[in-house]
């Protein structure tokens, strides 16, 4: 049994998939099933259901996750504490973020903290604003960003930038005002973000409060990224509801037309959440603490 099995394992048991594990860690699928098959052999059980549909852990899979998670969280502790030792602190942090912190905030903080421990790594990992809460309740994450507030007394929230949603149009649409009403939002041709994502669920409450389902917009595409959408509307093809964040260098370029939307309340938070049940390896707790210190 070695770390890279243990990690092969976590991946898959997280994505519910060798592909999307394999691209989490750069392996090829193969590499992967490999990697798996002599975990098991050794073990002397199956850990891994294997279907068509997607992959499960077995009884004896969901025993053995608890104890790769802490095998792996205690390599990480003797990587760190050795290098506090030799003067000398090393290893790979995770991030886990929803697309707007990990466009907009995520950067500048890696940047920071880089200059502090220059001889760490990152490894970035995208998920929807639910995916990330969801992950942290089962402790599969240490941490992550998101959009959404989801409300869990397992869960610490610290909020880290306000952010608004706002209505973006191709550059041909004229409105009389920069307020575009509730009843020519529903009128518009729309590309929104998948379900599970801050926008959305932000946006669904907002119209819900009006008895408006968000399947009463004129749905025309889904995405799951803000660049997709962005290019969608600057083709003319529709209209969305984005983060004002991610529009402020296609509106400095007349590439698009920003609007606020009548009667909804789309102001929010960005968020850093972590679990307060998981015991944390030294690196992620001084993450934790170098978070708080800059928003606390």
């Amino acid at each position: 049994m070695d770390f890279r099995q243990l990690e092969s394992f976590i991946a898959i048991a997280k994505n519910k998939s060798f592909s999307k594990a394999a691209r989490e860690l750069y392996l090829t699928q193969p590499t992967l099933s490999n990697h798996m098959q002599n975990l098991e052999k050794e073990l002397g059980t199956f850990l891994l259901n294997r279907t068509n549909r997607e992959i499960s852990l077995t009884r004896a899979g969901e025993i053995f996750y608890d104890y790769a998670q802490k095998i792996l969280s205690l390599k990480d502790t003797a990587q760190y504490n050795l290098g506090e030792y030799v003067g000398k602190i090393e290893g790979t942090l995770t991030i886990n973020a929803s697309t707007i912190p990990e466009q907009y905030i995520i950067p500048s903080l890696l940047t920071d903290f880089s200059s502090l421990y220059p001889n760490i790594t990152y490894k970035v990992n995208h998920l929807d604003s639910f995916e990330i809460v969801e992950s942290l309740k089962d402790c599969k994450i240490p941490f992550g960003f998101t959009g959404s507030f989801f409300k869990d007394s397992s869960l610490e929230y610290l909020p880290i930038m306000k952010d608004d949603l706002v209505l973006i149009t191709p550059v041909d649409f004229d409105n009389e005002s920069d307020v575009v009403s509730l009843e020519t939002l529903q009128t518009l041709p729309m590309v929104l973000r998948e379900e599970g994502s801050g926008t959305r669920n932000l946006l669904s409450k907002e119209l819900k409060r009006h008895k408006i389902s968000i399947y009463d917009l004129k749905i025309k595409s889904m995405a799951e990224n803000t660049q997709t959408i962005k290019s969608l509307v600057q083709a003319g093809l529709c209209c969305s509801i984005v983060s004002s964040k991610a529009i402020e260098n296609e509106l400095k370029l007349g590439l698009i037309k920003k609007y606020k939307v009548a009667d909804l309340n789309l102001e929010r938070n960005f968020y850093f959440v972590y679990s307060k049940e998981r015991i944390f390896s030294h690196l992620e707790k001084n993450f934790i603490d170098y978070i708080s210190s800059i928003y606390k």
